[in-house]
């Protein structure tokens, strides 16, 4: 996603956001803001550090960047004034926390590794630890295996460390680093893994337009837009594609190379490129949903008979611009159903291809969406969650994968049940045949 405009991240490679992940919160930062207070000593030490690496770097000509959540949030107006009147003397007000590390990023397209880093990282007193990792830009149907790629690096002094983060440029115009994987004979204690801000999930960002400035008396680039990239900081897990899976699924059934589903497929991304522009452009968060969520989990791909495009938004984002801004786009409204309050679903005429857009709510223990058939205007939501309950309630009714037991799945007038034997599944359809019908609902 270049700025100021944002592709789909990830389409083909993987699915970028996920609605449920940890997010930072403005309450944790806080606390680390808060408890952001070293002696004068301290903070000269880990200012002598960080000012060693930034030489350091500068000596290798790596284009480095701060990307430290904590350090970007002190940057605030409002953080900046409370940091400055409680270190009042102390000539180390940014860089210098109570964490006993700082991270950087590094541009990998701007820098050639050279293995000589680590000898002059010695020599400025720094130990170095460097974890590589397989490139998921090598890795696809045909070839599983990829090279492996340095994907951080961690230097150490005085028992403060600097967390380098190296991020890849990926198809789909758009940054990726990769996890954070020790390996068996290094130092678990090398530095606090645990608290570290990247590397525990693969990321993916928009590549940010990067300023200069001065900080503690340090020249250090910085994202430029500090708020948006923070607010990347909270949804950008990232995960890959599942290659294995999706090659046994096309051993089973081959890839269409017909003229028709080359064509689909073509105008399908398209769509969700220009999707996740307008969305973006809106700051509405958004997921591949439905079917075109199910392309990408079983087959990388777009399902070449779905016909449409899906998407999820969450109703608390939901925007009364949003079709206003579609239509702008090219992309004229073509049905609109429900109620922002109740099963709010919205469709756009793309070229030859439908997006709709799904828009879910979240309850006290659980996340629905509601489904309006488009031909008779019957709505479901709650409906088939009440006749599937009492129908998947008796005994004998689902399945067991591990420790988890599943009993149906529904979406709108679709339903998925699970049973442990035939006998058991054709007294569950009697049943959902029955119980349909008090809510007018016939199975077909």
């Amino acid at each position: 996603m270049a700025v100021p405009k944002r592709s789909l991240k990830a389409w083909l490679f993987g699915f970028y956001q996920d609605p449920h992940m940890p997010r930072h919160s403005d309450s944790s930062l806080r606390a680390s803001i808060d408890s952001a207070k070293i002696t004068a000593s301290s903070a000269n030490s880990r200012s002598n550090v960080v000012k060693k690496f930034l030489d350091l770097v500068a000596r290798h000509h790596l284009p480095v960047y701060l990307i430290d959540p904590v350090i970007l949030k002190l940057l605030t107006s409002d953080s900046l004034l409370l940091k400055e009147s409680d270190q009042k003397g102390q000539s180390c007000k940014l860089l210098c926390t109570e964490r006993k590390f700082i991270t950087f990023a590094l541009l990998a397209k701007l820098w050639k590794y050279d293995s000589a880093l680590a000898h002059s990282a010695g020599e400025y007193g720094f130990e170095l630890l460097e974890l590589r990792g397989k490139d998921p830009r090598l890795a696809g149907m045909d070839d599983l295996s990829g090279m492996e790629i340095p994907l951080h690096f961690l230097f150490r002094l005085q028992s403060f460390a600097v967390h380098l983060v190296v991020f890849y440029e990926r198809s789909g115009n758009y940054l990726w680093h990769g996890p954070l994987r020790l390996k068996s004979d290094m130092d678990k204690k090398f530095v606090p893994f645990r608290k570290l801000d990247f590397g525990r999930y693969a990321g993916a960002y928009d590549r940010p337009e990067l300023l200069l400035t001065s900080l503690d008396g340090l020249q250090v680039r910085i994202p430029k837009n500090i708020s948006r990239f923070l607010d990347e900081v909270t949804g950008a897990r990232f995960l890959e594609c599942r290659y294995k899976e999706a090659r046994v699924f096309y051993q089973q059934y081959p890839y269409d190379t017909s003229q028709d589903a080359v064509e689909f497929r073509k105008k399908a991304k398209a769509l969700l490129l220009l999707a996740a522009e307008t969305l973006n452009s809106l700051g509405v968060r958004f997921w591949l949903s439905s079917g075109t969520c199910l392309g990408w989990f079983r087959q990388c791909n777009i399902i070449p008979y779905s016909k449409d495009v899906d998407l999820g938004v969450w109703i608390k984002d939901y925007r009364s611009d949003i079709i206003a801004a579609f239509e702008k786009a090219g992309l004229p409204i073509k049905h609109r159903f429900g109620k922002v309050e109740d099963s709010l679903e919205l469709s756009f005429q793309g070229t030859d291809v439908k997006l709709d857009i799904f828009f879910f709510y979240e309850e006290d223990s659980y996340v629905w969406n509601g489904g309006t058939q488009a031909k008779t205007g019957k709505k479901f939501n709650a409906g088939m969650d009440w006749v599937l309950g009492k129908v998947m309630g008796s005994s004998g009714y689902g399945a067991s994968v591990g420790e988890e037991r599943f009993t149906d799945l529904d979406f709108a007038d679709d339903a998925v049940i699970f049973a442990g034997t035939m006998e058991a599944m054709i007294g569950a359809l009697e049943r959902l045949s029955e119980e349909s019908e008090c809510l007018g609902l016939r199975v077909s």
